[in-house]
């Protein structure tokens, strides 16, 4: 039983001297920006206040914030943590608790936030297929621009221990299995872990802790476009800007998103995502191996397996196993003790 039970993911926080460029760039990711006290935020047209914070400083990943239900959510959750319930002083106002996960890594839960009305979400086209032809008469005719980025969707982190810090967010946010990714039979890399709503639709995943050879942190955040043909013309909007991709187009496996990944200007990588899995609480947890995690559906291969000496994916499930397997001997024999 958790502590209580976070709606959604709210809002990543960061980082970064240049606030004009971070600014250009989220402009051009399809977010609306505004500045306010010194920091810029971004928002889309989910009505939400902001969905993406910057902050003057060096560049870097400074938070993940979750959205509870009640404002009595956070008195619980303040009150078995041993901290405060603070007022929000950011747009949309509201109040926050501010924790720290067994990486150090800020995990902000907010409530009460005002909400703006809804911007209008761009029309779903009429599509013809092999077996049927609604679309008569009428021609496809696609204004170039930004993505009509909606909302917020999830966040990824690699983290030191995936097993402390999985039960670290189960426990307080009430978090549930989609799909734990294994390097090899009974050993987790990580987990796709979404919002427990009961019967009402949540999200494949709303946060993804992972434990890779990788420097500890943020991964991605991802955001939700109106569609397909939007998520097309925000990457060909953001190519003729020379933003730099990251990784697409192509439909995941595990969430099923169509996804197109691009980088900030301090190398921060933005997803924009449509087409993505919903669950409810009845749905039970899946295992999968981490080959397909790295693989797709159709589209782009991830850029490690795109290169002309790609390694096979066998091959790198095999040295994450290692490498877990590895940290896993060092932490159940601390140094100067015998193994």
């Amino acid at each position: 039983m958790s502590i209580i039970r976070i709606e959604d993911i709210a809002h990543v926080r960061f980082a970064a001297p240049d606030l004009g460029a971070m600014r250009a760039f989220l402009e051009d990711f399809g977010l609306t920006c505004f500045e306010q006290d010194g920091r810029l935020y971004a928002r889309g047209g989910d009505g939400r206040p902001f969905l993406h914070v910057t902050e003057p400083g060096d560049p870097g990943f400074r938070g993940v914030g979750f959205r509870a239900e009640r404002i009595e959510d956070l008195e619980a959750l303040a009150r078995a943590e041993g901290v405060a319930v603070e007022p929000l002083d950011e747009p949309g106002g509201g109040s926050v608790v501010r924790l720290r996960d067994p990486d150090g890594f800020m995990v902000e839960v907010v409530a009460g936030q005002s909400k703006k009305s809804e911007s209008p979400a761009m029309a779903d086209p009429v599509r013809n297929t092999a077996s049927a032809k609604p679309r008569f008469r009428q021609l496809v005719r696609l204004e170039g621009g930004p993505a009509h980025v909606r909302r917020i969707g999830h966040c990824v982190l690699n983290v030191s221990d995936f097993r402390t810090s999985e039960a670290w967010y189960k426990q307080r946010f009430g978090f549930l299995t989609s799909d734990e990714v294994e390097a090899a039979p009974n050993l987790p890399l990580g987990a796709f872990m979404r919002c427990d709503r009961g019967d009402k639709p949540a999200d494949h995943h709303t946060l993804f802790l992972a434990q890779l050879p990788q420097k500890l942190g943020f991964l991605h955040a991802a955001f939700e476009v109106s569609n397909f043909d939007d998520l097309m013309l925000g990457h060909q909007h953001l190519k003729a800007r020379k933003r730099t991709a990251a990784w697409g187009v192509g439909r995941h496996i595990m969430g099923s998103q169509i996804f197109d990944y691009w980088k900030d200007p301090w190398g921060h990588e933005l997803e924009h995502w449509t087409d993505g899995d919903l669950l409810t609480a009845a749905d039970p947890p899946q295992k999968m191996p981490v080959a397909s995690l790295l693989a797709v559906q159709w589209g782009s291969p991830h850029p490690m397996l795109a290169g002309r000496m790609a390694p096979k994916p066998g091959v790198l499930a095999f040295a994450m196993a290692l490498q877990l397997r590895i940290r896993r001997l060092f932490r159940r024999n601390p140094k100067g003790q015998a193994a």
